[in-house]
Parts: C-alpha cells; sequence; structure tokens
C-alpha cells in the first residue's frame, strides 16, 4: 500500500475542522428500535471517533413525515426520546475527539425489500411513482411539499442545538430528495418539475430552508448520486454542461460539501475525462467534494446485500486522484462497519492487520 499520509492532513471549511480527510460514510443500520438510538449506536460511533476518523456521517435518520422511514429500526431525528439519545452520540463522540454530522433523510416512495413493515400514509413522492413506471401512492401536495421542507429545516436546527459539527442532507440513491431530481421519477408540471433546474428547486428550497434555520457559517452537506437503487445506470447528468445546470443552484441555495456517491470511485463520470463524480463536482462548483465508492475493499457495496464478501484493496488509485486535487475528503463505508480501526491502520501502515469484510457484520454493531 503506497504511503496515505496525503490523506491525514487536516481539513477546513467554514467551521468545520477536521484532523484528516477520512469520513465514516453513512449507513444504514437499523439498530434503533422505535426509531430511537440504542447505547449500542452511541458506542457504535463513539468507537470510530476515537480510531481517527475525521469526520463521521451517521446512518440516515430520518425526519417528522409519516412516511419518512420504510424500515421501523432506523432512527428518527425527532421527538423528545430519540434527540435525547443522538444527544447521548454526539458527546460521547467529541469526549472521543470526533467531529459527526447527521445525515438527514426521507425515503420517499422508495420501498424496502428487506421487511414487511410499512410506514402510515401518504407516501410522499413528486408524482405517485417509485420507480419509472410504477405507480405507489399519490404525488405530493404544495402542502405537503412545505410541510416536508420544513421538517428537513427544524431537523437541521436541532442537529447545530445538539451540538452537531454539520449536517447531511441525503439526495442520493433514488430516495426522495433524488425522485425529485430524476425524470424518471419526477413528471410533475408545476415548478417542482420539467427542466433540471425545476427539479432541483425542491432540494434547493431545502437548502433555503436549513441555511436559514443554521445560519451562514454552518456548514452543510448534501449527498447525492446519479445512481439509483431503482436503476444503476441512471443519469441525472448526461453531460459536464448538464451537470452545472443541476448542481450550481444547489451551490447557491446553500450546500458547501458535496458528497458525490458512485458504486465505484475509480470510474469516468463523462467520456473524455478521466475524473470521477467528484472530481467533475469541484472542477463545475468550487465547492470541497467527498469520493466515496468501494474505497478500501474489492467488490462493491450493493453487492455485499447479495452476500459478497470483500478483501483488503489498493489505495494507490486513490491516492493518486487525491493528490492531483480531484476531491477533498474520502468516504469509506463498508471498511469501517467491519473494523472500527480501519483508519488508525491505514495511517500507521499496518496494512497487513487490515480486516476483510463479510456480510455478517451487516448484522451486528461491532
Amino acid at each position: 500500500m503506497s504511503n496515505a499520509a496525503p490523506l491525514f492532513q487536516p481539513f477546513s471549511f467554514k467551521g468545520l475542522k477536521l484532523a484528516n480527510r477520512i469520513v465514516m460514510a453513512p449507513m444504514t443500520r437499523s439498530f434503533s428500535p422505535g426509531g430511537v438510538p440504542t447505547p449500542a449506536v452511541t458506542e457504535y460511533y463513539r468507537k470510530r471517533a476515537a480510531a481517527a476518523v475525521g469526520l463521521i456521517v451517521s446512518e440516515g435518520t430520518v425526519v417528522q413525515r409519516p412516511s419518512a422511514a420504510n424500515d421501523p429500526d432506523v432512527p428518527h431525528f425527532w421527538g423528545d426520546a430519540a434527540l435525547g439519545a443522538w444527544q447521548d452520540v454526539i458527546n460521547a463522540v467529541h469526549q472521543a475527539g470526533g467531529v459527526m454530522a447527521p445525515q438527514l433523510w426521507h425515503v420517499g416512495a422508495a420501498r424496502n425489500p428487506r421487511t414487511t413493515w410499512t410506514a402510515p400514509p401518504p407516501v410522499d413522492s413528486p408524482s405517485g411513482l417509485s420507480r419509472p413506471g410504477k405507480t405507489f401512492g399519490e404525488p405530493m401536495t404544495d402542502e405537503a411539499i412545505a410541510d416536508t421542507i420544513a421538517a428537513f429545516a427544524k431537523a437541521a436546527g436541532a442537529a447545530k442545538r445538539l451540538g452537531f459539527d454539520t449536517i447531511e442532507l441525503h439526495g442520493a440513491h433514488g430516495y426522495l430528495i433524488d425522485q425529485f431530481f430524476w425524470e424518471g421519477t419526477n413528471a410533475r408540471t408545476d415548478k417542482y418539475g420539467g427542466d433540471l433546474v425545476a427539479r432541483g428547486r425542491f432540494a434547493a428550497e431545502i437548502l433555503k430552508a436549513v441555511r436559514t434555520e443554521v445560519g451562514p457559517d454552518y456548514p452543510v452537506i448534501i449527498r447525492l448520486s446519479q445512481w439509483k437503487q431503482q436503476d444503476y445506470a441512471a443519469r441525472i447528468a448526461q453531460t459536464p454542461d448538464e451537470m452545472a445546470a443541476w448542481l450550481q443552484p444547489l451551490a447557491d441555495a446553500g450546500a458547501d460539501i458535496f458528497h458525490c456517491s458512485q458504486r465505484r470511485f475509480w470510474e469516468p463520470e463523462f467520456e473524455g475525462s478521466d475524473l470521477n463524480f467528484a472530481g467533475w463536482t469541484k472542477k463545475l462548483t468550487g465547492r470541497p467534494t467527498i469520493t466515496v465508492g468501494s474505497v478500501g475493499l474489492s467488490g462493491e457495496f450493493i453487492a455485499a446485500f447479495g452476500g459478497e464478501s470483500s478483501k483488503p484493496a489498493s489505495l494507490d488509485e486513490l491516492l493518486r486522484r487525491f493528490d492531483r486535487g480531484d476531491f477533498d475528503l474520502v468516504a469509506v463505508g463498508r471498511a469501517l462497519i467491519s473494523d472500527p480501526d480501519w483508519a488508525v491502520k491505514v495511517r500507521d501502515g499496518r496494512e497487513a492487520e487490515l480486516s476483510n469484510f463479510s456480510p455478517a457484520a451487516l448484522g451486528t454493531l461491532v
């Protein structure tokens, strides 16, 4: 493994000050019965904070809408019980020297094949579609849209009051915000549907509401993806110009950092350049970016849900792109599920001690 020292340089942007460039990627764990994180969840995050992870982004934690969750054991970011538990989490993370963001989430019409549980209605989605051509509920009313925007802002305000260092909005992977971005699930003819800018208006209004709630200096991250869980080949932007039309209004609305999700970080975004999604986003917006996607492990994370194990993989290509300035931060998912000490081992050159990833790790909190 190449010398990973560049990944352990400090990073600072707005009020966000990180000891290094390693980010724990948000990963659904489903260990919060009734939406309330348990002491085991607190310890799970504390361990990573104590082991040289620069920024922890929580698993998706849902805002206050009836159908925001599609699993009864994903955490809420509203209500006294859940927020009290998140207070314990951030206190423990800070005591361990860590920095943390909750990821604020609404699943929209995306269903969960791993549970038969269903959320109370109404289902929120731009056009009553769970995927192209698949009806699931009714289009959101203007009132539902306004209430959802307010719910994201309220959750962001709660995060700041609890002492979280930043927040991340989940705008990727075919969930609610992404359903507005995606032409395949957004067939609206009002101001929230149409071209890329119009389809991005819902996200932009959330960002503006969040910014009003948290103030100008509090860092706000948004996670985006081209691919969808409903269609891995889906694309929001086919060209750099289309990507600029998609992303620049989000930057203008208050997004400070873009978390650019790919299934494999090394795959180029457009023909004629080897820049990945994070590289293009930084080039087009000038904002800091986080790259993610099969960092440090063979295989890729979707396959893990199908039972695929992975082995430690070289960081050489990641470091080449980082040294070139393509992105600022690097998110790591499965490797940190299996091994809370992954970052320390990489920092100290202890590659022989890196762990394999087994899908069985998804069933435990190590």
